[in-house]
């Protein structure tokens, strides 16, 4: 009896520890999913005289944006970076689009760098993506454009993508660089012992993938821990328009972008736009 009780004791506690945990993930979500930089307003995100900062209003909120712009672009590269850091961190590198005669933008997601608000939903997050590309698209009517995001930025970069092809204006080029399927399936891998109703940030990027129009290049390291390289095999079979899988051999998660063979890579596709 008294063995018993005390059973169905630890039983108890450990369902309490279960739930709390649980519970912890649901509320804390955004604490644990992104990782923001704040950057005071007065400190430069690049100091190329031909780049420039601006601030893009969205409800309750002002977002931080960089852009990079040549005399006369072909078109424009518009960038969706990861849960990490700030502009000052991504916006970097820009030679190469230089000299393949393409405009750089990217911002920050709210609470990023010098932009203001947070993040509370999915659906906020796809409506600052779409109202920061609403706003310098007209800039690029007749150009070409490329959509890119890497890591937690290529779900919506696949988002932004489908939506744009549904709408008669697919991108030249969709690059997403060490994609996920989906958050959902990549957090049921890391963590199997979460229910994935607890996921409040699903991003199924393999439900856009099928919808996508216009060529897609996926990039991903060999060696990548944090997001298997399973993942980009998984979109490119689920793709019905022409794809190009760029394993990079050696290379893992956050150092994937340094590799000479990616920076080929991306000459080579502006190069043919």
């Amino acid at each position: 009896m008294v063995y018993a009780i005390f059973s169905a004791s630890v039983v108890l506690a450990i369902g309490a520890i279960y739930a709390g945990a649980v519970g912890y993930l649901w509320f804390r979500q955004e604490r644990l999913l992104f990782e923001p930089d704040p950057l005071a307003h007065d400190d430069p995100i690049c100091s190329d005289c031909d780049t420039r900062e601006y601030f893009i209003d969205v409800p309750n909120a002002r977002l931080s944006v960089a852009h990079l712009q040549c005399p006369n672009p072909r078109g424009v590269f518009f960038f969706l970076h990861g849960n990490s850091g700030n502009l000052k961190k991504w916006f970097v590198e820009l030679d190469a689009f230089r000299q393949a005669n393409f405009d750089v933008v990217m911002f920050d997601y709210r609470g990023f760098g010098k932009s203001s608000g947070t993040i509370e939903s999915e659906d906020q997050l796809r409506a600052d993506v779409r109202a920061v590309w609403d706003h310098v698209a007209p800039q690029y009517a007749g150009k070409r454009v490329v959509i890119s995001g890497q890591s937690l930025g290529t779900g919506l970069a696949a988002g932004l993508s489908a939506a744009l092809g549904a709408e008669g204006k697919a991108p030249d080029l969709t690059m997403l660089v060490s994609p996920y399927s989906s958050m959902r399936a990549l957090a049921a891998e890391l963590y199997p012992w979460v229910p994935t109703q607890v996921l409040r940030y699903p991003l199924h990027t393999l439900e856009h993938a099928a919808k996508m129009l216009g060529p897609v290049m996926l990039i991903h390291g060999d060696r990548d821990e944090l997001i298997p390289i399973k993942h980009s095999e998984t979109l490119a079979k689920a793709m019905r328009n022409k794809v190009r899988l760029l394993r990079v051999r050696g290379a893992g998660h956050s150092d994937v972008h340094q590799f000479p063979t990616v920076r080929k890579a991306l000459k080579s596709a502006l190069g043919r736009l």
